[in-house]
């Protein structure tokens, strides 16, 4: 494995910034796939962090997703373990109990779509990109996720033209397809990263409780891929959690009181 960083984390005010790391595009190999793996989970054990943000370095692009050249070189039995670790790798951070913000600073396209789907939202700056599904002019299907991800925020019939065609759009297009949540102007992006954050701490504590916000991510991600009846059940259980949280008798006790909820997490 190379000793170079292609992932960057840092965390300030309760958030975990994963910055993609490998110009010109952050276009991902088996190694920088490893070092966000180990960000995921390092995110995930650290009890100082409650929100996690991913972006990318630079100004032009969030991802351009895998290596085309490593792919080219590797043989299928290597690719096929390449595809499921970073299946396993985005399904970490899609079941890591704490919110997790896509911000697409620039163009999201292919494996790096895949990464910014596994998020709980997604976030674009203005006029920065775009973002797609391109594979099949590789000869090659979205094997990161993509098939699976981008059907069940679009619908069967749409997501089939739009990695059959590998058609690239705008953030505004994949705004009204609800794909991305927003789109926000910024000058660059530390403007942009600045929002980011500035929008992240809403989810922090004392502001949010944070424990209902992870759960509620658990209960939605977990929920929505089990019969409905299984994720009633699951809601019922997460929600007794939450009844016998500390967050949970201060948030009540504040409405009774008419006060503004001081949360702390537990």
């Amino acid at each position: 494995m190379s000793d170079k960083v292609l992932v960057r984390y840092e965390v300030e005010d309760k958030i975990a910034v994963i910055s993609l790391d490998d110009p010109p595009v952050n276009t991902y190999t088996h190694e920088m796939m490893r070092q966000l793996d180990e960000a995921i989970v390092r995110a995930r054990f650290d009890t100082d962090v409650e929100v996690i943000v991913i972006t990318g370095w630079g100004e032009k692009f969030f991802c351009a997703g895998a290596d085309i050249n490593m792919l080219d070189q590797a043989d299928p039995v290597w690719k096929y373990y390449f595809c499921l670790h970073a299946n396993e790798t985005l399904s970490r951070l899609e079941q890591t109990p704490k919110l997790t913000i896509a911000a697409l600073n620039g163009h999201t396209v292919g494996g790096g779509l895949e990464v910014a789907m596994a998020a709980d939202m997604r976030i674009a700056r203005k006029d920065a990109g775009k973002v797609g599904l391109p594979e099949i002019n590789l000869g090659v299907l979205p094997g990161t996720g993509g098939t699976a991800r981008l059907t069940r925020m679009v619908g069967k019939a749409k997501a089939i033209e739009l990695m059959v065609t590998g058609e690239v759009f705008s953030f505004e297009k994949g705004h009204e397809l609800g794909i991305i949540n927003q789109i926000w102007e910024a000058e660059d992006r530390a403007d942009f990263l600045a929002k980011i954050m500035e929008y992240a701490r809403r989810f922090t504590t004392p502001n949010c409780a944070t424990m209902a916000a992870g759960h509620i991510k658990r209960s939605v991600q977990s929920g929505g891929e089990i019969p409905f009846e299984y994720a009633l059940a699951l809601e019922r259980e997460l929600q007794a959690k939450l009844f016998a949280s500390m967050d949970a008798k201060e948030g009540l006790a504040a409405y009774v009181q008419k006060r503004k909820p001081e949360f702390k997490g537990s």
